[in-house]
């Protein structure tokens, strides 16, 4: 079987892809899955080095986000709803591979309208950015919302779902490209460049001076982007992707009336795994109405060549969902889509 085998620490670059890694063994509660196509994350690169804080034992198989079909040879556990041959999309530890031992209740059923690659970038990034919209600032129809590295994947899944909650949405990212993607696929109103000095002062035009309600970051950028939020604005804190984790001077948030929200959308299935359903049940429905779709990079990289996806996703010279595909569908069913 074909897998990105880690047996010890290293840079993607230096992984080679194996030829002849062992199928896994499902556990309890766990199906087999035909890998197709695979989320390809920044946490990835971070698991290689040992710099993630999920380290499985070695050795391991690299990925998580996937999708793919119920394998034929699958058990089918107790309760489970899926048969073989089910297209599927979710999470386990493994993905870079063939084949993949996945708990069956971190699967959903790929909508009808998307295809592999397009459902290999779900799990992770629509959810967290739903949720942070939705569930921690309490989007309002109306409000004014800044996404910062608005092409990303998390980014452009947050452009597309404030403007489907009825927001008004200001894309920041630091290239004309990612800024035209934003508006492209993501249908932004607005797009600013964040490379740009004084960058906050465009936005507090664009709003009347008022400033916007809610930002959006995964980057690291909220310290910046508190010079143009709103009176009783909400920060939300998604991430760190430029690599610091940011120190904030409290008057700021005292002074506006800011709430700083964090959104860690992996612990809800410890700290609060009822919510998870309602989530997901949402997203299906604003799937199948097509209102928000997901974004695949255009260069989608065979298996052979994950790492040289990873290392475009490092250096940020990718947008949208950045995918490597493991096996091609049926032409027939893919041109139904």
């Amino acid at each position: 079987m074909r897998a990105v085998v880690v047996k010890e620490y290293a840079h993607p670059a230096k992984i080679p892809l194996t030829q002849d890694a062992p199928e896994p063994k499902p556990g309890n509660d766990e199906v087999l899955i035909d890998v197709y196509s695979v989320g390809m994350n920044f946490f990835d690169i971070l698991q290689t080095q040992g710099k993630y804080q999920i380290q499985p034992p070695f050795p391991f198989v690299l990925g998580t986000e996937l999708a793919g079909r119920i394998a034929q040879n699958s058990p089918i556990p107790k309760g489970c709803p899926y048969k073989p041959g089910d297209r599927v999309f979710g999470a386990g530890q493994g993905a870079y591979a063939e084949k993949a031992a996945v708990k069956w209740r971190q699967l959903l059923p790929l909508p009808s309208n998307m295809t592999f690659d397009q459902g290999a970038g779900l799990f992770v990034t629509w959810p967290t950015s739903y949720e942070a919209l939705v569930g921690r600032a309490e989007l309002k129809p109306g409000e004014w919302v800044l996404v910062t590295a608005s092409a990303g994947g998390v980014g452009i899944a947050a452009v597309q779902l404030a403007k489907a909650l009825g927001a008004k949405v200001i894309a920041a990212a630091g290239s004309q490209e990612k800024l035209d993607v934003s508006i492209k696929y993501g249908g932004a109103d607005h797009a600013i460049n964040y490379s740009t000095p004084g960058w906050q002062q465009e936005v507090l035009k664009l709003t009347g001076g008022k400033g916007v309600d809610v930002i959006y970051d995964p980057v690291g950028l909220i310290k910046d982007s508190m010079k143009c939020i709103a009176w009783k604005g909400r920060a939300l804190v998604v991430g760190f992707a430029a690599g610091q984790i940011e120190k904030l001077p409290l008057n700021l948030v005292l002074l506006k009336n800011v709430s700083v929200v964090g959104v860690h959308w992996g612990a809800y299935s410890r700290k609060e795994p009822e919510h998870i359903p309602s989530v997901w049940q949402a997203l299906l429905d604003l799937f199948a109405s097509e209102r928000v779709k997901p974004v695949v990079y255009p260069e989608v990289y065979p298996l052979e060549k994950y790492s040289d996806g990873l290392l475009a996703l490092e250096r940020r010279k990718t947008w949208g969902k950045v995918v490597a595909r493991v096996r091609e569908e049926d032409t027939k069913e893919k041109a139904k889509l």
